[in-house]
């Protein structure tokens, strides 16, 4: 079989990753030289902790067993199993993790709520202000920066996969093919669109009553911390925003403690990750009302920075970049992705929101499974 992908991101690398790995040849296109969405502008979490139980948790776990075994044969992804720790502040706070641990699947989550001083023990750069953290044992990390390019090179050495960059695909034509903006006609046996947050043009035309959004976010790198960050790590805050933890103590934390003005006017969380070469990817904010801004707002970042410091005990490094990025969302967000069949032999996979990094081995092996690759 050939298989057409449209998208560079890390959902259609991964799509033509199964294909390539269940003995097909692929044809993965890219619009841009190199993919510059959500697959690089996010922070290469692995997050499992947070995920909705059912389904969506399912996926994620299931997705970290592949990030796993993808990366023993792909050093180049970064892959490491670090955790993740949540700070805990005050009683509100605890009592969301103590919550979460009294469900039943807190164990495969790997959930335990730790002591202050255990937290320090495991992560020695964590020395502010806390009470205990809620430690997940199965969220891991990769670099996103350079995730796609180490796995474009392995699927290259197959011998069976081509990447076609700076060709934006125009019409998806008859049975398993599609026109690009250089007149060239692919023709293969299915085509899969992974098109991120492009949802305009063609996308349009082919899904118009796509039920999906575009989400913003606001995101910054540190130089190197000088230290090791030995897990990644949020903030309570991000409590309120992960399915995991609804319940009544989040109602009792929304209620009783109300985030700082300018967090929840950005809908703020902070989230921490460690790079390679030691410097800290920090955010974030969530922007769902369109037009979206064209720049990026202070306010947030002077947020982020403060809460980070609280937590670490120490000033952060200098700020070397900032940047923005746009993700596709279910606007059913219980739904782990939309997979819609737009033409003949030609599908549209696309929302899985802030779910795309973690999720996507676990997306593209559904739909591996449902074409009957």
């Amino acid at each position: 079989m050939r298989v057409i992908v449209v998208g560079g991101g890390v959902v259609g690398t991964m799509h033509a990753w199964q294909a390539v790995e269940r003995g097909h040849e692929v044809v993965q296109i890219e619009r841009e030289a190199e993919a510059r969405g959500a697959s690089l502008r996010n922070f290469g979490l692995v997050w499992v902790g947070g995920r909705a139980h059912g389904e969506e948790l399912g996926a994620a776990l299931r997705a970290r067993e592949l990030w796993e075994a993808i990366a023993a044969r792909v050093p180049d992804l970064g892959f490491r199993a670090s955790g993740s720790l949540t700070p805990v502040r005050t009683a509100r706070e605890r009592a969301v993790a103590e919550e979460a641990l009294s469900r039943p699947e807190a164990a495969a989550r790997g959930h335990q709520l730790l002591t202050a001083a255990e937290t320090r023990a495991l992560n020695p750069a964590l020395r502010g202000e806390f009470t205990g953290a809620l430690y997940c044992e199965r969220d891991a990390q990769v670099e996103p920066r350079t995730a796609q390019l180490a796995l474009r090179a392995a699927l290259a050495g197959s011998g069976r996969y081509t990447f076609l960059p700076g060709r934006e695909v125009r019409e998806v034509l008859d049975r398993g093919a599609v026109r690009d903006d250089h007149g060239e006609v692919h023709r293969g046996d299915q085509v899969v669109l992974c098109t991120g947050a492009w949802l305009g043009g063609m996308v349009r035309e082919l899904a118009p009553q796509l039920p999906v959004r575009r989400v913003r976010l606001q995101m910054m790198q540190t130089a190197p911390l000088g230290e090791t960050l030995t897990t990644s790590v949020a903030d309570a805050d991000s409590f309120r925003y992960y399915p995991a933890y609804a319940g009544g103590a989040l109602d009792a934390l929304n209620s009783g403690q109300p985030q700082p003005e300018v967090a929840a006017a950005h809908k703020m969380q902070l989230l921490m990750v460690q790079r390679r070469d030691g410097g800290l990817t920090l955010g974030d904010t969530h922007e769902y009302a369109q037009p979206f801004g064209f720049d990026v707002a202070e306010e947030p970042y002077a947020h982020v920075r403060e809460v980070a410091e609280t937590l670490l005990g120490r000033p952060l490094p200098r700020i070397v970049r900032r940047w923005a990025g746009v993700y596709a969302q279910c606007t059913d967000t219980t739904r782990l992705v939309h997979r819609e069949q737009v033409r003949e032999a030609a599908w549209l996979v696309t929302g899985p929101g802030g779910r795309g990094m973690t999720c996507s081995p676990a997306i593209a092996e559904q739909t591996a499974d449902a074409l009957g690759w």
